[in-house]
């Protein structure tokens, strides 16, 4: 039968009798058992500090390097340490946490299933330790040639370390990754009782990662949810904004078809008008639904040229004004205004959604004012109504997907709340960025910021 390994033997031995246990403790020196009880304590108060770390609300890559960073100070040899994590889309171990390592080198590692010792360690499932130069290159004899040129970058010299001592990160079955601590220039060694201490440390961090995977999922679950809720919202809410102006279609085409009412030339043409106003909002509620799906797909692709902002203002303005008796529309841009960069097609869309938003949202009429500012190197665009106003914690989802602002005072507004994310996506689809400032009862300002042609940006500067 071959020898044992020393790993071999530690997993074969047997519980000793507690008394012979004491017996032989007691028989020891004084001053052994006195470095065992300050060894316990000490590695009792890192286990402590780091279950503390990572308990803290920091993110998974900020409590690794904490504990890493506490388990070199505890042991002395350890002067190299990382958190090689598995990577299950690309198949292989990544660094998630390092010390004594050059980042910006560890991070082009990928090290494969049973590729050097974090390979064999992670299979195995079992700590392995290597005292020496000599058994730490032959853990490491399989390591592909470019993962080594990279070690060698990320230690920042050439040669093996000294010693080393790696364990796996796993909870109840689900693996993780390994830990692994090095010695690189110091004549001290990792020993079999550091395997202990640091098993201990690897289960806390491997708790610690698998909270952070199993928030990841209930957030990630949760928001799928959400989701779904604003989309099945926003699917009622359109096909009941669609069967209300095709009702009122039907009911008004099939008036004009009764052969036994003679209608006025004057009722035809309101027939008319009213179909015509239902189509076009139709043909609205369409054109956002075809615009956020492009924007889905990565299909908003604008095409620039010079642009005159102030004569696309008033062209839009004057679109919404003819829809709505109830508004009063002012378009104030300075007879300087310079040239932006821009796609109209797409430009004149902001302008619509955001004008109508501003009409939507002041249900009772009042002044919705348009103005344009040149700044150095862009131009500054706000649409202001004199409507219900948005609260604080409302302007903050805004602009996202979906998002309707809700009123307690009776007011239902309709829409899909597509209206400002396309308008969004299209401005930052430029290089500008949208906002709003609001306050309930007093109205709502959107700005927009677009850049201006190069040449008049180069001068400005």
């Amino acid at each position: 039968m071959p020898p044992l390994s020393r790993i071999d033997m530690m997993a074969t031995l047997t519980i000793e009798d507690p008394s012979i246990a004491s017996e032989r403790a007691e028989n020891r020196p004084e001053e052994d058992r006195s470095n065992d009880r300050l060894r316990l304590e000490s590695e009792l108060r890192a286990l402590t500090e780091v279950a503390k770390t990572l308990t803290a609300p920091l993110e998974l890559p900020e409590l690794l390097e904490a504990a890493l960073q506490r388990m070199a100070q505890e042991l002395e040899p350890a002067e190299a340490g990382v958190i090689m994590l598995w990577d299950p889309s690309a198949g292989l171990f990544r660094a998630a946490a390092s010390i004594g390592f050059d980042r910006e080198a560890l991070g082009r590692i990928g090290i494969r299933s049973g590729e050097s010792i974090t390979g064999k360690v992670y299979d195995s499932g079992k700590p392995l330790l290597l005292e020496n130069p000599e058994s730490v290159a032959q853990a490491m004899g399989n390591l592909r040639t470019a993962n080594l040129s990279y070690l060698q970058q990320a230690r920042r010299k050439d040669g093996i370390p000294q010693s080393c001592l790696a364990v796996p990160l796993q909870v109840e079955g689900r693996r993780f990754g390994v830990l692994v601590l090095q010695t690189l220039h110091k004549p001290a060694a990792f020993a079999y009782r550091d395997l202990p201490f640091v098993q201990s440390l690897a289960d806390l961090i491997a708790l610690a990662i698998d909270r952070t995977n199993l928030q990841a999922q209930a957030d990630a679950s949760r928001q799928a949810r959400q989701e779904e809720h604003m989309r099945s919202e926003v699917m009622a809410a359109l096909s009941h904004q669609l069967r209300m102006p095709l009702s009122a279609i039907k009911g008004y085409a099939s008036a004009l078809l009764l052969d036994e009412l003679n209608w006025s030339e004057a009722k035809r043409r309101e027939f008319l008008e009213m179909i015509d106003e239902e189509c076009d909002g139709m043909e609205t509620l369409i054109a956002e639904m075809l615009d956020s799906a492009l924007i889905d797909i990565g299909q908003l692709k604008p095409e620039p040229q010079p642009l005159r902002l102030p004569r696309l203002a008033d062209e839009m303005s004057g679109e919404v004004q003819r829809r709505s008796e109830q508004h009063s529309l002012l378009v104030d841009f300075p007879a300087d205004f310079p040239l932006v960069e821009a796609d109209p097609h797409w430009i004149k869309q902001v302008f619509r959604n955001v004008l109508d938003n501003a009409v939507k949202y002041s249900p009772e009429g009042g002044l919705i004012v348009v103005r344009g500012e040149a700044r150095p190197a862009d131009v500054l665009v706000s649409v202001a109504d004199q409507g219900l106003g948005i609260s604080p914690e409302d302007l903050i989802p805004l602009f996202e997907k979906y998002f309707r602002a809700r009123y307690h005072n009776g007011y239902h507004i309709g829409g899909t709340g597509l209206g400002l994310p396309i308008a969004r996506a299209i401005v930052e689809a430029h290089g500008g960025r949208i906002w709003a400032d609001s306050k309930l009862g007093e109205g709502t300002t959107v700005y927009f910021t677009l850049p201006l042609l190069p040449t008049l940006a180069e001068e400005a500067a």
